[in-house]
């Protein structure tokens, strides 16, 4: 018997390289807008940088880091996180 090419022998090959090329470019997009956020907290002051897709994820992120390292315990990282930046400024 003959032996007959199989379709899927292709489809597999591309299927992985279009799903790199999704992930990849995915990854570069969640990490657009980078941003240093300070926060001033019960007398402490942090500054932390932080990326994100846009404005607001990267902002919130950054502000997470320094209000875990401001705040103690998980009610003052709650009223941490409620507390405007004291500054934010784009980082390149």
């Amino acid at each position: 018997m003959a032996n007959k090419k199989s379709p899927l022998r292709w489809i597999i090959p591309i299927a992985a390289i279009v799903f790199i090329g999704i992930l990849v470019y995915s990854t570069m997009q969640a990490t657009r807008t980078r941003y240093e956020v300070c926060m001033n907290f019960k007398g402490g002051t942090h500054c932390a940088t932080a990326s994100g897709a846009n404005y607001d994820q990267a902002v919130r992120s950054a502000q997470t880091i320094d209000c875990e390292l401001l705040s103690n315990g998980r009610d003052e990282n709650m009223v941490c996180l409620d507390t405007q930046p004291s500054s934010v400024r784009t980082v390149k």
